[in-house]
């Protein structure tokens, strides 16, 4: 083998052992699984053709490249429609509900509430990206302020402002898992059971669910208020007895699979006891790209 064939199979280990780290950057920047591995994919690409012999931190190299590339990414989507937007569902990570599950503490570890995903989704790409890289990377405004091509005080700036936004619209949710996990499986005993007075009980006046079904029928709608989302729940009645617990960010949620395959994915927020939004994905197209493990009693 010659030496540059040494270099480039070291050069490809290195890179293996922040795979798992740039998915994350890949995921939370552009809330999709298939285009955050394109950018992984992209990233490597960039890093076999560069000279990197001089650089001191790999990881800070490829956190801050594969940001660029997810730049260029979130600036060349198509724009969405606004009405589209209010039902946009990003991407589930979804695993088996379970403590024993040798996975378990890493998908905690590294998880994200897709109710966030769906704030940073409303974001411009700049602010997005600054966000993002700073408040949960630990990326310096001085390796951000290049790919944004701006100042440090810019990028800071442009962090900042993402996140006002973010807290803006996102609410502190019940980290007792345990807790949530009872509040979820109520919600769907109740819609089990066609009781509309007790899904009332588990939601939040207010509640929001966000129900994303990829156009398919027109069906994608928001759903306000809880007596309007307890009459939608009610309506899945025919579905619940396939639906099944399951981690859905990292948090307690319910798949539906009635044929094997994953019909929907639901992630809830929880705050005091009370559902106050629901996040739905029932976009054939896009879950079946996923892997979704569906889990059996």
């Amino acid at each position: 083998m010659s030496a540059d064939a040494d270099a480039q199979e070291l050069l490809a280990v290195r890179f293996e052992e922040h795979r798992s780290h740039l998915r994350a950057v890949g995921y939370r920047m552009l809330g999709s699984v298939a285009e955050a591995e394109d950018a992984v994919q992209e990233t490597w690409i960039r890093l076999s053709r560069s000279d990197v012999s001089g650089v001191e931190n790999l990881g800070g190299w490829l956190t801050t490249v594969a940001g660029r590339v997810c730049l260029d990414m979130l600036r060349s989507r198509s724009s969405r429609r606004e009405d589209a937007m209010e039902t946009y569902v990003p991407d589930p990570l979804v695993s088996v509900d379970d403590a024993a599950h040798p996975e378990y503490e890493a998908e905690l570890a590294d998880s994200v509430g897709l109710a966030l995903l769906v704030v940073l989704e409303t974001l411009p790409p700049a602010e997005r990206l600054a966000f993002v890289l700073h408040d949960m990377f630990a990326v310096p405004f001085e390796d951000i302020a290049p790919i944004v091509d701006r100042s440090p005080a810019t990028a800071r700036q442009l962090a900042s402002r993402g996140r006002r936004k973010v807290q803006g619209r996102t609410l502190e949710h019940e980290t007792d898992r345990s807790r949530q996990r009872e509040v979820v499986g109520a919600f769907l005993a109740a819609a089990r059971g066609g009781d509309f007075e007790a899904l009332l009980t588990v939601l939040d006046p207010d509640v929001v669910m966000r129900a994303d079904t990829g156009g398919v029928g027109g069906a994608s709608r928001l759903v306000l208020g809880a007596r309007a989302v307890a009459q939608q729940a009610e309506a899945f009645r025919s579905m619940a007895p396939f639906a099944r617990m399951a981690l859905v960010n990292g948090m307690p949620g319910v798949v539906t699979a009635p044929d094997g395959k994953a019909f929907s994915v639901m992630a809830f927020t929880v705050v005091d006891g009370l559902i106050v939004e629901i996040n739905l994905l029932a976009d054939p197209a896009r879950l079946g790209a996923l892997d979704i493990p569906v889990v059996s009693d």
